[in-house]
């Protein structure tokens, strides 16, 4: 069995988000999709406006249907290395130095890692651009 791990925030649930489960869902048997820990992103951006709390972020991750387990991180680079999994979903924007270091610990220790494409005309900054959450 194949299991594909994804990482994100997912505050404002939106089709690309469902879309990327899919098509991560689509690489393997099984998608564990890992839900930022709330608490840890306001620590180091205090002046984020997150909208719903972990636990509700989870719940929402948890009932689409492409995804098989949640759980919650803080550090992608740090919390990768004691999951079970054997492919690495990530999105393009998911690049800073964090991903970046998650992505060479996939590969030195034999983890395939697959960027799913971006879904055009929607993001979470969008959304937060339209309903006017700066």
């Amino acid at each position: 069995m194949k299991k594909v791990l994804t990482f994100g925030v997912y505050d404002l649930l939106h089709v690309g988000h469902i879309l990327l489960f899919k098509h991560a869902r689509e690489k393997g048997d099984y998608l564990i999709a890992a839900v930022q820990d709330g608490g840890y992103i306001l620590k180091y951006k205090p002046d984020a406006k997150i909208i719903n709390t972990t636990d509700e972020r989870r719940m929402m991750v948890a009932g689409i249907r492409y995804v098989d387990e949640v759980i919650t991180y803080k550090d992608v680079d740090k919390d990768i290395v004691n999951i079970d999994f054997d492919i690495f979903a990530i999105g393009p924007d998911q690049n800073h130095e964090g991903f970046q270091k998650a992505i060479e610990w996939c590969k030195a220790n034999g983890k395939e890692v697959v960027v799913i494409p971006r879904t055009e005309g929607i993001s979470s900054s969008l959304l937060r651009e339209f309903i006017n959450i700066k």
